[in-house]
């Protein structure tokens, strides 16, 4: 790919700051009626999104990364009748309020200090998102993967809830640098499962988590160092369920400018049947004059927030409250869902899983992963799914769903013997 100065862009000679050239693209697909993605990018220093059309080709930005960073995010909503383009929309609003509020504050000093505001801006988009479902019945169970970057100098922090991904592409190599929190990876970690076989696995299509879904989700936060002409990419899992790595990999290096590489990415995957909403962010890093430091390889590693930050982090839950502009947007995005609503039939609403999500998942690392359909989202400990389909799964009866997945099984072993048993003596 292409430097910043090849796209002729104003980028003055001597820079001593980094940028990003990027650019973005999402895409219904080919069988989706409505695409429930969200991507943004935002200027966290001039607090500001960048415009960016994501239908649109031949677009390429340069945005300086100022003290404040640059905030890339992919949001994948779920729920069909449950309205998952609302979860993804407030998904990515809150978290862009969030951030851009305490940075034009100026609270934020220190690398674990801003670690700790980016997992709790998370969370305040997957409690916003709960709240609204709970408040309305017929979009209970809507909730959104979430995979946001945010760039300060050459460092790069990842928050990951879901199974949208994070790569980066480095001297011809392309690296996951998040890890799907999803039922398959956990198998294949535990060894339950060899990477042969998640390919057809029957459950493969089951994440763990979901920003929304319940009241409070774990965050997996990570944190890598980019070297002058990294390629970053950020994609729901319309792409990589359909393309294998080494197929990214060869598009990304092929492409002449990011956008040319989004354009490259999102054809392919409706190539291949575009079974999904498909969402990418592609950002080249460019910091000519940045001195190159010596960095661990490539891959997932996880950030630890010391024991003070995370108590300061938790202590804020309880005093966050929803900005004013907050019931604006919201009621903007219901608005707008509502009068399409009018014209569709009339749907059930979904039920979302009531037990609290497992700490984040870290699945293995493949090179070279077989592609797969991830469209459910499941608790772990009961492997219910809500899933990310038009169509609602039929209700949970409430005796049931508030017992353990084990004890509810044995209790309707024992209905059935019950049953069995009367059967019998009357044939006797």
């Amino acid at each position: 790919m292409k430097s910043v100065n090849d796209e002729g862009q104003d980028h003055a000679s001597g820079m001593n700051s980094a940028a990003l050239l990027l650019s973005a693209r999402t895409d219904v697909g080919q069988i989706r009626e409505h695409n429930e993605d969200q991507f943004l990018v935002a200027d966290l220093a001039a607090q500001e999104r960048v415009g960016l059309d994501g239908a649109a080709s031949s677009q390429n930005r340069l945005v300086a990364v100022g003290p404040e960073g640059v905030l890339l995010v992919v949001c994948d909503g779920m729920g069909g009748a449950a309205a998952g383009e609302i979860a993804s929309k407030m998904a990515v609003d809150t978290l862009f309020r969030q951030m851009v509020e305490t940075a034009s504050a100026g609270l934020i000093q220190g690398q674990q200090a801003f670690a700790a505001h980016f997992v709790r801006a998370v969370e305040a988009a997957g409690e916003r998102i709960f709240e609204e479902s709970q408040a309305n019945r017929t979009r209970r169970g809507m909730g959104t993967t979430m995979t946001a970057a945010c760039l300060h100098g050459s460092g790069l922090f990842l928050a990951q809830v879901g199974d949208s991904r994070a790569y980066v592409l480095r001297s011809g190599k392309l690296v996951q640098v998040t890890r799907d929190q999803s039922l398959v990876t956990q198998l294949i970690e535990s060894g339950q499962l060899t990477e042969e076989e998640a390919e057809t696995f029957e459950h493969n299509n089951i994440i763990l988590q979901a920003l929304g879904t319940a009241d409070s989700v774990q965050v997996d936060l990570t944190h890598i160092v980019l070297e002058h002409g990294d390629t970053l990419l950020l994609c729901s899992d319309g792409l990589s369920s359909l393309l294998r790595s080494h197929q990214i990999c060869e598009l990304l290096a092929n492409a002449a400018s990011p956008s040319e590489a989004c354009d490259f990415l999102v054809a392919e995957a409706n190539k291949s049947g575009g079974h999904d909403n498909i969402t990418v962010i592609v950002a080249q890093f460019e910091a000519p004059t940045m001195t190159p430091t010596e960095n661990a390889p490539l891959g997932y590693r996880p950030y630890p927030l010391d024991s003070l930050t995370a108590a300061t982090t938790i202590a804020a839950r309880a005093s966050t409250e929803p900005p004013s502009s907050y019931v604006d947007t919201i009621d903007d995005v219901r608005d707008d869902f509502d009068a399409r609503e009018e014209h569709a039939a009339p749907r059930s609403p979904i039920v979302p899983p009531e037990e609290k999500p497992p700490e984040s998942v870290r699945a293995v690392s493949h090179d070279d992963e077989p592609p797969r359909s991830r469209r459910q989202h499941a608790d772990a400990r009961s492997v219910r799914s809500v899933s990310h389909d038009d169509g609602a799964p039929a209700s949970v009866d409430s005796s049931l769903s508030t017992l353990p997945p084990w004890l509810a099984v044995l209790i309707v072993i024992a209905v059935a013997c019950l049953f069995a048993a009367a059967a019998a003596l009357l044939d006797g």
